[in-house]
């Protein structure tokens, strides 16, 4: 029986994900765990529950005591387990010529890696790299930010990014990272069919051991009325950048 939704803890600490997009995204995602929803009755029609996945009507004011303060839940919260990790050689087995990887050093800010996760999913990138312990764990925030391509786009985390980087040219890609010191654009630096686009944190960049395992460095064609870009827009943009060389 589905029973009206309390203030409810979470012992396990399990993201929760809330809006439309990644909840239905997670939904349809066979791959991930639905602990526990939480929704109103209006919005309830809207989605097609497993009967096996605990479900409780709620209040919109109940609601937003489940996530963040102001969150913009749309009637539904979810609560779910981490999907499970995946391996560098696996997602590299399915290279194709035409699939960019991007590669990203120490970006923390999950707003930032959920907008470059939805790039790479409109752009089909193959996925994305990170480091396990400089980057955003799942959440909310970071699966509204990406709309949906946390459930679609493979996201490896690894221990040693120089490592992984070494990895990824074995398999044939032109390592291009971006950086603002350097006089070459991003148009001149793109050579051989398969690219992994490197991205530093904000602020910092590229660490330069990150650095010296790319086989390019280059920067985008911007302005000099602004030093540098967010790293998400640059992502998109450098992604971008690679479909149009493609084509």
């Amino acid at each position: 029986m589905r029973r009206k939704a309390r203030q409810a803890t979470n012992p396990q600490n399990r993201p929760r994900f809330w809006g439309r997009h990644a909840v239905s995204a997670a939904l349809a995602n066979p791959e991930r765990r639905i602990a526990r929803i939480w929704v109103t009755r209006e919005a309830a029609g809207d989605y097609d529950f497993d009967p096996a996945t605990p479900v409780s009507f709620a209040e919109a004011p109940d609601l937003g005591r489940l996530v963040p303060k102001d969150a913009p839940h749309q009637g539904i919260v979810a609560e779910v387990e981490k999907l499970p990790d995946l391996w560098l050689g696996d997602l590299l087995d399915q290279a194709e010529d035409d699939r960019p990887l991007l590669v990203l050093d120490q970006v923390t800010d999950p707003h930032n890696v959920g907008a470059i996760l939805r790039s790479a999913a409109a752009f089909n990138a193959l996925g994305i790299v990170t480091q396990d312990r400089h980057a955003p764990p799942e959440s909310g925030a970071l699966a509204k930010a990406a709309s949906g391509a946390l459930e679609t786009v493979p996201w490896v985390r690894v221990v040693n990014l120089a490592r992984a980087l070494d990895e990824i040219a074995e398999a044939g890609f032109w390592r291009v990272g971006l950086t603002g010191h350097t006089e070459t654009f991003l148009a001149d630096a793109l050579g051989p069919k398969r690219i992994a686009l490197v991205l530093g944190a904000e602020g910092e960049g590229m660490r330069q051991n990150t650095e010296s395992h790319c086989d390019a460095l280059a920067k985008l064609p911007i302005s000099d009325r602004i030093e540098s870009l967010n790293v998400s827009n640059a992502a998109a943009i450098a992604l971008y950048a690679v479909a149009a060389h493609k084509s």
